[in-house]
Order: C-alpha cells, then sequence, then structure tokens
C-alpha cells in the first residue's frame, strides 16, 4: 500500500471536515459557552475525577493553559473544584448542574446530526460504520499521532 494512498487521503479530508464542522457547531451559535470552555466540560464529564493535570494531556494544551480554561470554566459557573474524597490534598474537578446541562445538551445536538446523517443508512451499515470508527479511533490512540493530528 503506497504510504498515503487515494483512501487515505480520503480519510483524512473527512476528518478535517468533521473537525472543522464539530468546532463550528458544537454548542450553536447562540451558546454563552466558548468552545474552549466546553471542551473542558466534555472531558470532565468523560473522566472519572479529572484534575488540571489530566486535562491538559486531554486537551492537547499545556498546563497552564488547562488551568486558565479551567478557571474560565468554574467562573462561569459550569465547573466546580471539590476536595478528593480519596486524598483531601488533591482538587478534582466537577461539572455543576449547569455544566450537565451544557454538555447534555451538546451530545443531544450531536447524535441528532448523526442520526440524521445517517438516517437512510441500513442497520447493518450503521453498525458497520460505528464498529469501523471505533477500531480507527483505537488504533490512533494505542499509536498516539497525536502530535500530527491537529
Amino acid at each position: 500500500m503506497e504510504e498515503h494512498d487515494a483512501v487515505t487521503k480520503a480519510v483524512e479530508a473527512a476528518m478535517v471536515r468533521i473537525r472543522r464542522r464539530q468546532t463550528r457547531g458544537a454548542l450553536g451559535k447562540d451558546s454563552p459557552v466558548p468552545i474552549a470552555v466546553f471542551r473542558v466540560l466534555d472531558a470532565v464529564a468523560d473522566s472519572g475525577a479529572a484534575t488540571v493535570g489530566t486535562l491538559a494531556p486531554t486537551l492537547g494544551v499545556d498546563q497552564p493553559r488547562a488551568s486558565r480554561l479551567v478557571a474560565q470554566a468554574v467562573s462561569s459557573g459550569h465547573l466546580e473544584r471539590v476536595a478528593d474524597q480519596h486524598d483531601g490534598r488533591r482538587t478534582v474537578l466537577r461539572l455543576t448542574p449547569a455544566g450537565q446541562d451544557v454538555v447534555a445538551a451538546a451530545r443531544d445536538g450531536r447524535r441528532t446530526a448523526m442520526a440524521a446523517a445517517m438516517s437512510d443508512w441500513t442497520d447493518r451499515e450503521r453498525k458497520e460504520f460505528a464498529r469501523l470508527l471505533a477500531r480507527f479511533v483505537d488504533a490512533l490512540d494505542d499509536r498516539d499521532y497525536s502530535k500530527t493530528i491537529t
């Protein structure tokens, strides 16, 4: 297989289009939450006990930038810092009810858009796409191409 064959280029182009679309539309144009803050909320929602230190690599930013984003999310009332129940010296991040609402609305919007995009697909096609996409993302995660994919 050629290193950058037509299929690889087509997948890359589609992934870039997805990223741009997600960046533009994850929250909708009327949302008061900036996309960078939403990414923090989304990452906290996905983690068990996020800290600023664990969020930085997840978000692909350095720790000072992660700290500023967390501070913005806290000051907007979407995130709170709480003492870790297992280690009182550590502070973990937790969504507030307002943060939970923002994440739930965005996820519902994404799922609605995805369902609409696949509405004329068969059940088999949807399942196969989900399987292959998960396999693709797992392979990217396993090899940590984060420094080359932006």
